[in-house]
């Protein structure tokens, strides 16, 4: 099990968020931006998911996870208000989240099942959340020096998801999870959660008035399929995910202890 700090966060979310705040670049401004807004749905999701799972484990099995359970709903119910506060600045610069209430009504399907379904789809989106995050703290000069504050804001973040990309997993296999229902669930988190990223990324653009510029697209290209892209360096850890052998704890977290370790001035530990 791992111990899980609750920190807040030392940024100021009062202040306006720029059109363009990373890097000066549209795509990457719109892509992250897209990812802020599937948050405060997904991690309310993957706290309830998480709290019914251990609420579903033997009494003598809940006091292996309970301090890590109550580390990850702490953390998650920290995102989740950080990128609320986010997301409202977005608001006021015109963009219109559709990811939300398309995943709300995709949410209510899963009322009444088996909560290692539940489960099952949080490890799989933990598992996006943590490659995704391994990437940005290894790439983070790519989010520019036009805002530190979101700069840290994501960072911070990644950092945090990599410290608990175990928790929903163990749950799962805790609680006789097969490899076979795990492996079906990533097949469709990967569908929705790239569909939904690129709608979002795309309508963002779109009412940026940036969607059809050669410097949106190549920017694309680059960020995703470049020597340094997205997809380039994520697609083998996404793959490893499918193993029978898989556990999150093969992926490296050095990258996430590291920065923990040199940006303490960033933050401080709750009730710490």
């Amino acid at each position: 099990m791992t111990d899980l700090v609750v920190r807040r966060l030392l940024v100021d979310m009062e202040q306006p968020v720029a059109r363009h705040w990373c890097a000066g670049d549209a795509f990457r401004t719109a892509l992250f931006n897209a990812l802020s807004m599937s948050f405060p749905v997904g991690e309310q999701f993957f706290i309830d998911s998480v709290r019914n799972g251990f609420k579903a484990l033997p009494a003598q099995k809940q006091e292996q996870f309970r301090a890590e359970v109550q580390g990850f709903i702490g953390q998650e119910a920290t995102h989740r208000r950080l990128h609320s506060l986010y997301n409202a600045h977005l608001d006021r610069l015109g963009l219109v989240n559709d990811w939300e209430p398309r995943a709300r009504e995709r949410l209510k399907q899963m009322e009444g099942l088996d909560v290692r379904h539940w489960l099952g789809i949080t490890a799989a989106n933990e598992h996006f959340t943590a490659i995704f995050a391994d990437f940005m703290l290894r790439n983070a000069d790519l989010l520019g020096e036009q805002d530190p504050r979101l700069a840290t804001l994501w960072l911070w973040h990644s950092a945090e998801e990599s410290e608990h990309k175990s928790t929903a997993f163990d749950l799962y296999q805790a609680l006789g999870g097969s490899h076979e229902w795990r492996v079906k669930w990533m097949r469709q988190v990967t569908f929705f959660f790239l569909t939904d990223t690129l709608r979002q990324t795309a309508s963002n653009l779109r009412r940026d008035g940036t969607l059809w510029k050669w410097s949106t697209w190549k920017s694309a290209a680059s960020y995703l399929f470049g020597r340094r892209g997205l997809v380039t360096l994520t697609y083998q850890p996404w793959r490893a995910y499918f193993r029978r052998d898989f556990h999150p704890s093969q992926q490296d977290s050095s990258a996430s202890v590291a920065w923990l370790r040199e940006h303490g001035d960033s933050f401080v530990p709750v009730g710490g």
